[in-house]
């Protein structure tokens, strides 16, 4: 009896954990699949608290690093190596910019959406970026119905 008993505590434990989030995998191109050169694919991608995203080195030269300002409070920053994998656990609500720094003045940008309502979206709307930058975030936003 012991051991049926421990037996279910087990299966019950095993399905009682907590729940893992998704993990989205963002790629970084020289060109896309739209034909734009310098580009995250997807460059807008909808999350939950407690989801991943992994940026992913598809072709070399690039990285993929948090815009300080641009990512909810409390959220410490990321910040990947040339050629580097970096995954990002996404623990706050809000909008979150990301960029591939010897891209950024050429757009290579990317918003990631944590939560229905990001409460960061009129600063990352009124931030001064470089013009193709400006022009991606704001098509992502509109991507992601903000």
């Amino acid at each position: 009896m012991l051991i049926i008993i421990s037996r279910g505590m087990l299966a019950v434990s095993l399905f009682a954990g907590p729940a893992l989030g998704a993990e989205f995998e963002v790629k970084m191109l020289n060109r896309g699949s739209d034909g734009q050169f310098m580009v995250f694919e997807p460059n807008a991608v909808k999350a939950n608290v407690g989801d991943t995203i992994r940026f992913v080195p598809a072709d070399k030269g690039h990285n993929a690093g948090s815009i300080p300002g641009l990512v909810p409070n409390g959220f410490a920053g990321a910040q990947g190596k040339i050629n580097e994998e970096i995954v990002v656990k996404l623990n706050q609500p809000g909008a979150y910019v990301f960029r591939c720094t010897p891209h950024f003045s050429m757009g290579m940008v990317a918003v990631v959406a944590v939560g229905s309502t990001p409460s960061n979206l009129d600063i990352i709307k009124q931030a001064d970026l470089p013009k193709k930058a400006r022009e991606r975030v704001d098509a992502a936003l509109a991507t992601l119905g903000f």
